[in-house]
């Protein structure tokens, strides 16, 4: 894994501080979120096989579990705790179109620095992703109609364009073109991480006024919303019955959403600081992730 992979925490934060003082260097680039995204979805279709899908079948349960799990636990505890802290209702939306998202591709590193189930984890990150393209626009409707008026077709609509059809078209081209993928796939993950860069850093520009007061508060939600995601999935999978290894992969991939995604919709559908949750998850949980990772990885690799 290259510094820029190992060390995507730490270029994170340098981004967005970058942004953060010189976000007039970035407000241009705001229409950009929507296909910046497309382009990471279209990159994970890249790095997807029949021998992946075949995965969902051969284990149906722990990832019927998992995904449950996380359309279950995290759009419900982002409204607790918005509520809890009376956000605004931009960024009530904003952490709840976090948490109404699948997993992301971040939990696929995570698991495997973890020494966790890989097969797994990559098996949920692909089936909660096309689950959501329908159960994020109908939970987001649920959560949120009290709130604002939610586009639950358009939702779909964008959620099919920038998720859906990307993914799909990735998945066909490797198909169809293995072995010229088999010559690019090692600067795949990097590719993506400079992608999601991209879009934290525009994000972050875009909310630079606001940041100083609701900065703090929204990083205290985010924590919060990370941090009983991992342990809900933790606990709850052990609860069901399954493996410690397996609970691990299970709390990296309910725990870490594809906050950019959240991003997008939020530009696409609300404003710019509906996107700030999913700007600041995008940061914490990858490095709540590696934390976990390194302190779960360090005990297997001791028990084994």
């Amino acid at each position: 894994m290259n510094i820029l992979n190992r060390y995507f925490s730490l270029w994170a934060i340098l981004s967005s501080m970058g942004a953060f003082f010189f976000s007039e260097i970035f407000l241009a680039a705001s229409d950009a979120i929507v296909p910046l995204l497309a382009g990471v979805m279209f990159l994970m279709g890249l790095t997807l096989t029949k021998e992946d899908f075949k995965q969902v079948s051969k284990k149906p349960s722990p990832v019927f579990v998992g995904v449950i799990l996380q359309f279950i636990i995290m759009p419900f505890i982002a409204l607790l705790i918005a509520n809890t802290l009376q956000l605004s209702n931009q960024l009530v939306i904003g952490m709840v179109l976090v948490g109404s998202c699948a997993g992301g591709t971040a939990s696929n590193v995570m698991t495997y620095l973890a020494r966790g189930d890989v097969a797994l984890s990559i098996s949920m990150t692909i089936t909660s992703t096309m689950v959501g393209v329908v159960a994020t626009p109908m939970l987001c409707n649920f959560y949120l109609s009290e709130t604002v008026n939610v586009d639950t077709w358009g939702m779909l609509t964008t959620i099919l364009q920038i998720v859906f059809c990307p993914v799909l078209l990735g998945v066909l081209l490797n198909h169809y073109q293995a072995k010229r993928i088999r010559k690019i796939e090692h600067v795949i993950p990097t590719l993506s991480m400079l992608i999601i860069l991209g879009i934290i850093t525009i994000v972050v520009a875009l909310n630079s006024g606001s940041l100083a007061s609701v900065g703090g508060l929204t990083l205290l939600a985010v924590i919060l919303h990370n941090s009983f995601g991992l342990l809900g999935g933790f606990f709850l999978s052990r609860l069901l019955g399954l493996s410690l290894r397996q609970s691990h992969t299970i709390a990296l991939e309910v725990g870490m959403q594809n906050s950019g995604l959240g991003v997008a919709l939020a530009m696409q559908s609300f404003s710019a600081t509906a996107a700030l949750p999913g700007a600041i998850f995008s940061l914490w949980h990858n490095i709540s992730g590696a934390f976990l990772a390194s302190l779960w990885g360090r005990k297997r690799g001791m028990l084994e």
